[in-house]
C-alpha cells in the first residue's frame, strides 16, 4: 500500500457554507470538545497541453510534459459526522482504534461522498495541531486507514474559539494535510459565502415555473385553489356560528363583501373607492350616534348614583 508521502497532495480544499455552519453549530452547542469525520467530493482536472513554439532540449521537454500531465485534485467538503466528544476512534496517545473507526465508517457510509479526513473542535486554544492530533494523522496515513479509500493523504481541520472572551461570538478554523512526515497548512475556500461568490446568484434562473394557484373570493374570505372536496368540514354548530358572525359582518359593511372589495384593484377602482368612502362616512355617523347613546346612558347612571346616595343619607339620618 502507498504511504502518505507517496500520494499527491490536494491543490485546493473548499467547504460548502451549510456544512461549515453545521459543524460550527454542533461544536458550539456541545458541552465540551468534539471530533468527527469529514466527507467530500473529490474532483481531478488535467491541464490542456499546448505546443511550444520554441523547441527545447529533449530532457527539459520530457520533464515539462511530465509536470503538465499531472492532474489537479480538488476536495470540496460537503458532509461530516460529529461524535459529540473526543477520543472517539483513538486513545490519548493518538493510537487508532481500528474496529471503532471501521464501525463509524460503515454506519456513516455515503456513496456520493468520500471520506477525506477528520476534525477537532476545542475551545480557547490556538490553531495549532497538538502532539496527539499529529500522532492520529500520522497513524491514519501510516496504517492507510483513510487513504485506502482514495489516493490522497488525510485532511485534518481544527475549529476553535478565541483564547480571550469577546463580545461577539467568533469561531476560527484551519485545515491541514499530512504529507512528508508533517502537517502542512492549507487554505480553505468557503463556497457561496463572501464577495467572490455573489456573482453566482446573478445568474440564477429557476428550473421550473411556479404554478399559479386560483384564488376565489367567497363571502367568508379568500379560498386558494379550493374545491368542494377540499373544504374543511366542521361540525354543524361551527357552521351555524360562522354564518351568524358573517351575517353580522354583512350588516356592518352594507354590501361591501370581500368579493366587491377585490374590485378595488382593477380598472373600476375609482368608482368603488368613492363608494367605499361613502361607506366610511356612514360608519362614522353610526359611531357618532353610538357615542351619543353612551353619553346619555352615562348621564343616567350618574343620576341613579346620586339618588342612591341621597337615599342612603336619609336612612342614615333616621337611624
Amino acid at each position: 500500500m502507498a504511504e502518505a508521502e507517496d500520494l499527491l497532495p490536494l491543490q485546493k480544499i473548499s467547504i460548502s457554507g451549510p456544512t461549515l455552519t453545521s459543524i460550527i453549530q454542533r461544536f458550539s452547542s456541545s458541552p465540551g470538545d468534539v471530533d468527527g469525520l469529514l466527507y467530500a467530493h473529490i474532483t481531478s482536472s488535467s491541464p490542456i497541453l499546448e505546443d511550444d513554439v520554441v523547441l527545447a532540449e529533449s530532457s527539459s521537454s520530457a520533464r515539462s510534459s511530465s509536470d503538465s500531465s499531472s492532474s489537479t485534485s480538488i476536495a470540496t467538503i460537503t458532509g461530516f459526522f460529529c461524535s459529540g466528544t473526543v477520543l472517539s476512534f483513538y486513545n490519548s496517545l493518538g493510537q487508532l482504534n481500528l474496529p471503532v473507526l471501521q464501525s463509524l465508517l460503515s454506519n456513516n457510509q455515503n456513496q456520493n461522498q468520500t471520506l477525506i479526513g477528520w476534525f477537532v473542535g476545542r475551545r480557547r486554544t490556538c490553531l495549532r495541531p497538538s502532539m496527539r492530533e499529529f500522532s492520529v494523522c500520522k497513524s491514519l496515513a501510516t496504517k492507510n486507514a483513510l487513504t485506502k479509500l482514495f489516493n490522497l493523504p488525510p485532511v485534518f481541520m481544527i475549529f476553535t474559539t478565541p483564547v480571550t472572551d469577546q463580545t461577539i461570538h467568533t469561531h476560527d478554523y484551519q485545515a491541514f494535510q499530512f504529507g512528508r512526515g508533517k502537517l502542512e497548512s492549507k487554505t480553505v475556500d468557503v463556497v457561496n459565502i463572501g464577495p467572490a461568490f455573489r456573482g453566482h446568484y446573478n445568474d440564477f434562473a429557476p428550473n421550473s415555473v411556479f404554478p399559479l394557484l386560483p384564488c376565489v373570493f367567497k363571502g367568508d374570505g379568500m379560498e386558494i385553489g379550493g374545491g368542494d372536496s377540499e373544504r374543511s368540514k366542521g361540525s354543524l354548530s361551527e357552521l351555524k356560528e360562522k354564518e351568524k358572525v358573517q351575517k353580522k359582518l354583512d350588516n356592518v359593511v352594507q354590501g361591501f363583501e370581500v368579493g366587491r372589495l377585490s374590485k378595488l384593484m382593477g380598472s373600476q377602482a375609482l368608482s368603488y373607492t368613492q363608494e367605499l368612502e361613502a361607506l366610511y362616512e356612514a360608519m362614522l355617523m353610526k359611531l357618532e350616534g353610538l357615542a351619543r347613546v353612551v353619553e346619555k346612558s352615562n348621564e343616567k347612571v350618574i343620576e341613579q348614583e346620586l339618588r342612591i346616595g341621597k337615599m342612603r343619607n336619609k336612612f342614615a339620618g333616621l337611624e
